[in-house]
């Protein structure tokens, strides 16, 4: 009796499942850490290393790119079907530092499973969802017959993510021909839990600045000048407290011009989440939820834009007393933005409120970091629908939908390459990103490898039918 293509597809796994986690803990030895200069030379044996694996795996073309950080890793394997979709796979392979004496149990470059989890830095973030998608393709060939893909697959795996991916978005233009893609895969996010696997649909954005208040050419006596001169670290509070109106709404003019608001759909579908606002709280190491009038606790950390005030000073800190009117006071805030919202606007009306607000003998010295934009995916787009059809084949289960309140380097490959973003990962918030005893469940990092071999072949098969 012949295999249905999902019993096919699950049987090549299980075969090839010893080799798969051989592979992925030769990787995850290499501790690639972008942040130490002292690690470069591991960075680049970790790209070296991938790149073989690639070619290994039967990409025609795998390659190592340079930047004037840390190298990426470029793979493709075309179709050979002119009519097939191109898809290009985000990841990256650096990692986050890591040491015993940070509170591992055991050496976080050197791979142990326990209790079908697998403990290393970089299990999770982001070699173990980078490296799924090798097996998966595999898996795909194999049951489907096929001697390439049935999409024209791309990868792009940088080395610099956990650093800011300082170099991300000039690599993306440099090569933009080549990395030209209907739609981009980022394999580096994760699920709700491990009872309820979700899609994500779409990151934050973020601007950032830092607003220093000059004053005095120095610290000068309060009882002599206090009342009748400006004082900086005054004018910092004030801008702070003009920062939102009462419903906790952001009060700087024009900040909500243009944004693409929640969906009625959307919200019904966070509203059938398990969602438990007193766990969330106790991760949140807070007390209390606070935030703009109206909207539920996700829906202010997936779908609304913020400002935050990450840093406040000015000012004498020491103990005791020093009646100063201080020379200086400074200011640290951050934008996170949703779709609709362009990071240039963000900071011209930034610019212009801390400018109207700043006293005459205050000078504002305003400096903009570079931003991220935000980047949404509708939920009827053709691409999403195979995602979610894929990972619904693998879990056995519908899937749900979520965004991410945070920000990443996904924007630029929507920004640059003009293409949609996507989200497949399957890591749990129990998987401890950046933390010490980082692990994946091994159950789930199969169930990914599961996603990515369905994944093609409905892409290929209904993106010919999209709009």
């Amino acid at each position: 009796m012949s295999q249905t293509p999902d019993s096919a597809v699950r049987t090549y796994i299980e075969q090839h499942r010893a080799a798969f986690l051989a592979d992925l803990a030769e990787w995850l030895r290499i501790p690639s850490v972008s942040a130490r200069p002292d690690h470069a030379p591991d960075v680049r044996r970790s790209a070296d290393w991938l790149a073989a694996r690639l070619t290994e795996t039967g990409f025609p073309t795998a390659e190592v790119w340079e930047t004037p950080g840390a190298p990426a890793v470029f793979a493709e394997w075309p179709a050979g079907d002119p009519d097939a979709p191109t898809v290009l796979v985000y990841g990256h392979h650096d990692v986050q530092p890591a040491a015993r004496e940070d509170g591992w149990d055991s050496d976080p470059f050197e791979p142990v499973v326990r209790d079908d989890r697998l403990y290393a830095r970089g299990a999770a973030d982001d070699k173990g969802q980078v490296f799924f998608h090798t097996l998966g393709v595999r898996a795909h060939l194999a049951a489907t017959g096929r001697t390439a893909p049935a999409v024209n697959l791309k990868l792009l795996i940088e080395g610099e993510e956990e650093s800011g991916s300082p170099h991300f978005r000039a690599l993306v233009e440099q090569h933009a021909g080549r990395l030209a893609a209907d739609v981009a895969i980022v394999s580096d996010t994760g699920m709700w839990s491990e009872d309820t696997p979700t899609v994500c649909t779409g990151m934050r954005g973020l601007a950032e600045c830092q607003i220093v208040l000059h004053g005095p050419d120095q610290d000068i006596h309060s009882g002599a000048f206090g009342g009748a001169v400006p004082n900086p670290a005054t004018v910092a509070a004030r801008l702070v407290a003009a920062l939102h109106d009462e419903h906790a709404r952001v009060a700087i003019p024009g900040f909500y011009d243009g944004i693409v608001e929640l969906s009625d759909r959307e919200r019904q579908l966070w509203a059938e989440l398990p969602f438990d606002e007193e766990s969330w709280l106790r991760e949140a190491h807070s007390y209390a939820t606070e935030g703009e009038a109206g909207h539920t606790t996700l829906e202010r950390v997936w779908a609304r834009p913020t400002a935050e005030v990450n840093g406040i000073g000015g000012g004498y800190q020491g103990p005791g007393s020093k009646t100063i009117i201080p020379s200086s006071a400074l200011l640290k805030l951050s934008f996170r933005l949703v779709a609709g919202q362009e990071p240039e606007y963000i900071e011209k009306i930034v610019r212009a409120w801390a400018t109207e607000r700043t006293p005459a003998g205050i000078r504002a010295e305003i400096t903009f970091l570079p931003a991220t934009r935000p980047c949404l995916t509708p939920l009827d787009h053709p691409g999403l629908q195979s995602l979610a059809r894929a990972m619904g084949r693998a879990f056995e289960q519908p899937i749900r939908f979520t965004r991410s309140g945070g920000s990443g380097p996904a924007a630029d490959l929507q920004d640059v390459l003009g293409a949609p973003v996507l989200f497949l990962g399957i890591s749990v918030p129990s998987d401890g990103w950046h933390a010490p005893n980082e692990k994946v469940e091994l159950d789930l990092l199969l169930k990914g490898v599961e996603t990515s071999a369905y994944l093609w072949g409905d892409l290929a098969e209904n993106w010919r039918h999209a709009p």
